[in-house]
């Protein structure tokens, strides 16, 4: 049977998205620890995609019933990723040479991906969607809102980018011992799912990782509204 609001509440159907979702994670978790090198982000998006198989239920249908749940959790999620921040000594940072990557970065994330949307002649909507690829979904959907872009082509392009960020990122990132330098660059490159990874590598990683994406967040957001709104 399809699950729909047919045969189940809109309440049923999002605590059911919501069971599933927490089982593909659990056990995505247990297989990451016995193949740490897999994105555990990937593995539970390919069991949450299996489980939704088994139960005959639509993702479009799945995804609107825990979007309630699920978009206010992501925003906690993203604030409570500012917490490591704390952590870190400031004072120790090469401040300068960090403020011409981050905007060389922050540029480069936003610019890179709408030339080539631009290149390959797609809509003015659908090239303005590409400028949130670089940040954090929730950051990236309020920025859409404002500029006028497509909010699931948005969403599609930030989640796929940190997906392909974090798979790739045990291969790019399997020679460099600087743990700094490894969470930066995943929080910079995949935003909220590198950051998780990052976490996975350790937490020093994590920490860094949090402050790239918190500070290339805030700069895209700042100069994609300036010049797009």
């Amino acid at each position: 049977m399809t699950l729909t609001t047919t045969h189940f509440s809109t309440t049923t159907l999002l605590w059911i998205g919501f069971a599933l979702t927490l089982i593909g994670y659990i056990a995505a978790k247990l297989l990451n620890q016995r193949f740490p090198k897999l994105p555990l982000v990937v593995i539970a998006i390919v069991f949450v995609s299996g489980l939704l198989a088994l139960c005959h239920w639509q993702y479009q249908s799945y995804a609107d019933a825990v979007a309630p749940l699920f978009n206010r959790l992501l925003g906690y999620a993203t604030v409570a990723l500012a917490i490591p921040l704390a952590t870190i000594r400031f004072d120790e940072l090469p401040i300068k040479r960090l403020s011409i990557l981050l905007g060389i970065a922050t540029l480069m994330g936003g610019l890179l991906p709408m030339s080539i949307a631009y290149g390959l002649h797609l809509s003015e909507p659908t090239i303005l969607a590409f400028a949130t690829r670089a940040v954090t979904t929730p950051i990236a959907l309020n920025v859409a809102t404002l500029i006028h872009a497509p909010l699931t082509l948005a969403s599609f392009i930030v989640i796929f980018s940190g997906l392909v960020g974090a798979a790739l990122s045990p291969l790019i990132l399997r020679n460099l011992d600087d743990e700094r330098a490894a969470g930066f660059a995943l929080g910079l490159a995949a935003h909220a799912i590198g950051t998780a990874q990052a976490w996975q590598r350790s937490p020093v990683a994590g920490e860094y990782a949090a402050f790239g994406m918190a500070v290339n967040g805030v700069l895209t957001a700042i100069w994609v509204i300036c010049v797009f709104s």
